[in-house]
């Protein structure tokens, strides 16, 4: 890692740069990405999600959210990088460190291609104080990462409108009408999970999610899609074709984006959109900032999407009580390990039909790993699951039906009080947000204290959202919709009926254990009354909760009824598909409490 660290010095020196920034994206800005950019892994040994790095002559360091404190600790290691704590998530503290450090008219340079727009004028207001210069022409890796993996090359494929419910014709038609709302010329689509939804495409070019790698433009009269040859196989050309959609090499966006003419107007989502792309456009285009029609379209699940997330969830559910079931009787018997019991049940979910694979690296924390948020098992890291324990499991599958999430927490052995006490106010909050009742027009973020007030009653609190919206055989985090934070959404979004947002409240005791009961929730129609609509949530995911940790006095006798109610659907629905063994099992995991 020194010597890449050195390596990146010596070419700032030499084009005299005093500071480089190394954002942890892609040219598409999205939280996933492939292997060929994962630059900070490779230079720094991190392995997280969310991160900034900042390089001087005499200081490396990356800044990083409270989900991963603990885990950027040990993997910073001798990397001679400096962990820097972000105080809020997703806010870019390293900005304000460059403008304390840094001398007037000092050079920072980055690459303008994985740089959103939004940031770079965000770091050009506070540079200005100080006469600070941005170059945004700089890549510092590509020479330096002589082993980097090539570009992904997977082919692209149809996703069945008897999954996408709705036609890429009529889905193009709509965001054209919105456009024109909006009067607005074009639009430029960055975001791949925008662009796969859009076109009813799926790819293979994203680890746990179905992309392929692309750019769109969408005009009133013409479409393009810019996305290399071999992606794209000939009978699903002919398709995008026939439904009036041009495909052009994908490096040839920036040039297209050249050619607008002068007085027309794009809509352009800032923080997706590329430095790069945004200087393209030529200065007498009108730029309009807002997120991306399809982003809002896609977060409101049709009735054919629904209906099919309701039936994955019944086999993400089959499977989970397979697993479970297997773990318990095997604990203790067989060795067995959080990599082996991810892949585990990875083998049950492929089991169910339409099951592509996981929908992220699975979570499989064993007591003390527990307490790590994102925790993923490595072969450094793994343990053996014991007799005895806690162990917390938090893992998704991708359907062609959907894509889902769920986290439970079991007891290996006999739970101690003030584990049953830590369990019960966090699944406190689980079940409060999921019983919300709430009009019209609710944000997230106003109704997030539901999932933390019995934490906060006990001086307990995570430092991680609350929830995050769900892509569509698609992203597992995907907004707008979110539920407490923008770190995986737009916090002005009002939460809407067919929407699909994560419930997870949790408690983390360091080098203990963590616990956290994670479902997605649908919201749905409530009811009108003369004071407006009202809508509520539905738990889709199928999976018992354990109640060995649940320490009843401490809930509301509203609280008992709802996992009453939740564990008798489970079974109802469950135990008509189970072998017999395992559906006395599950009898006795959902009896009422």
């Amino acid at each position: 890692m020194n010597r890449k660290l050195e390596a990146i010095r010596s070419k700032m020196q030499e084009s005299g740069i005093d500071a480089y920034i190394i954002p942890i994206t892609d040219p598409h800005l999205g939280e996933y990405v492939p292997d060929h950019w994962k630059i900070i892994r490779w230079l720094t040994g991190f392995t997280g999600s969310a991160a900034n790095v900042v390089i001087t002559d005499s200081f490396a360091g990356l800044w990083t959210d409270s989900r991963y404190f603990i885990q950027a600790e040990r993997q910073l290691r001798n990397s001679g990088f400096e962990l820097m704590k972000l105080k809020i998530p997703h806010t870019p503290e390293y900005i304000d460190w460059l403008v304390d450090n840094l001398e007037r008219n000092n050079k920072v340079a980055v690459n303008g291609r994985i740089m959103p727009i939004g940031i770079v004028q965000m770091i050009e207001k506070a540079f200005a104080r100080k006469k600070i210069i941005l170059d945004l022409e700089q890549d510092l890796v590509s020479d330096t990462w002589k082993d980097r993996e090539p570009m992904p090359a997977e082919e692209a494929f149809e996703h069945p409108l008897k999954f996408a419910g709705k036609s890429r014709k009529e889905k193009i038609a709509d965001v054209r009408k919105r456009m024109q709302s909006m009067t607005a010329d074009y639009h430029l689509l960055t975001s791949l999970d925008d662009i796969a939804w859009l076109f009813n495409i799926r790819g293979g070019d994203v680890e746990f999610s179905p992309l392929f790698t692309s750019f769109s433009l969408i005009g009133q009269n013409e479409i393009l899609l810019f996305a290399d040859n071999s992606k794209i196989p000939g009978s699903l050309k002919e398709k995008l074709e026939y439904d009036g959609v041009t495909i052009l090499p994908y490096g040839q966006v920036n040039t297209e984006l050249g050619k607008l003419e002068g007085g027309k107007s794009i809509i352009i989502t800032p923080g997706t959109t590329s430095a790069s792309l945004f200087n393209s456009i030529p200065g007498d285009v009108d730029i309009v900032e807002e997120i991306s029609i399809p982003t809002r379209m896609k977060a409101v699940k049709n009735d054919v999407e629904i209906e099919n997330i309701r039936q994955v969830m019944i086999k993400d559910g089959l499977a989970l009580t397979s697993f479970f079931h297997w773990l318990e009787n095997s604990v203790g018997k067989i060795r067995i390990t959080e990599i082996s019991a991810a892949d585990k049940l990875l083998e049950f979910r492929m089991q169910q039909e339409d099951c592509t694979g996981p929908s992220f690296a699975t979570i499989a924390g064993y007591n003390e790993h527990g307490a790590l948020p994102h925790y993923c098992a490595t072969p450094e890291t793994d343990v053996e699951l014991k007799a005895g324990g806690i162990f917390l499991l938090d893992s998704g599958g991708q359907y062609y039906g959907g894509t889902t999430d769920v986290t439970r927490t079991i007891c290996l052995g006999n739970p101690t009080e003030q584990q049953k006490t830590d369990f019960t106010l966090a699944l406190k909050g689980t079940i409060s947000l999921a019983m919300a009742k709430f009009p019209l027009g609710t944000k997230g973020y106003q109704i997030e204290m539901l999932a933390r007030k019995a934490l906060w009653d006990h001086g307990m609190n995570y430092g991680h959202g609350t929830g995050h919206g769900v892509g569509y055989f698609l992203n597992v985090h995907e907004g707008p919709q979110t539920i407490g934070t923008g770190a995986s959404g737009d916090m002005k979004t009002i939460i809407e009926p067919g929407m699909l947002i994560s419930d997870e409240p949790a408690i983390y005791r360091e080098g203990e254990y963590g616990f956290r009961t994670e479902n997605l929730i649908l919201c749905v129609e409530d009811e009108e009354t003369e004071y407006g609509k009202f809508l509520k949530f539905e738990t889709v995911n199928l999976c018992h909760i354990d109640t060995l940790l649940v320490k009843k006095e401490l809930m509301t006798e509203d609280e008992i009824k709802w996992l009453n109610d939740y564990h008798q659907l489970v079974y109802n629905i469950l135990s008509q598909m189970l072998p017999e063994d395992i559906e006395k099992w599950l009898r006795n995991k959902t009896k009422a409490i």
